[in-house]
């Protein structure tokens, strides 16, 4: 097994990373997407993903049971893109799920999973300090769960400008 996280902030390329990273592995490949579709925009977005990704790709849609769907797509598949933990991370929130036992779940999922594995996450902290409560948790917890995955997967790329740098 082998866990890929990468890194990096809005538009900076990490999804396309991961995606030509995990496409490298020959067989059936599971998207698992995190993103809720509460409004047009992002209905059509995960619309135009799904397009781009073409047909070895299986989705599998988990906002909240991210850890069971890693579990159930290493069974079918022969590697795996979760795309991504800070969309995950803002759903549990927002449901109010316990963050610490969902992340100690991804992590035993990770560390379990016998079969290639992408992990894409926003890099939020690296502009000024959110003017909220909810917007400087959101911050930390996000911060938190990337050293979490990070510590465990065998590779860390950081992307920026659609350029990767390794950082483990």
């Amino acid at each position: 097994m082998s866990a890929l996280l990468v890194l990096g902030g809005a538009r900076s390329g990490k999804s396309r990373h991961a995606q030509l990273w995990t496409e490298g592995t020959p067989g059936r490949l599971a998207y698992i997407a995190t993103a809720q579709a509460f409004d047009a925009e992002m209905t059509d977005r995960i619309a135009r993903h799904r397009e781009d990704r073409g047909e070895r790709w299986h989705t599998v849609e988990a906002p909240f049971d991210l850890s069971g769907a890693i579990g159930q797509a290493a069974v079918h598949h022969d590697a795996i893109l979760v795309d991504c933990l800070t969309l995950w991370l803002s759903n549990c929130m927002l449901a109010e799920r316990d963050i610490d036992a969902g992340t100690r779940a991804l992590e035993q999922a990770i560390a379990a999973c016998d079969v290639p594995i992408a992990l894409v996450a926003n890099e939020v902290g690296l502009s000024i300090v959110p003017d909220n409560a909810l917007a400087r948790r959101f911050r930390d917890e996000a911060g938190r769960l990337n050293q979490r995955i990070a510590a465990i997967a065998d590779h860390v790329v950081f992307v920026a400008a659609g350029l990767p740098l390794p950082l483990k």
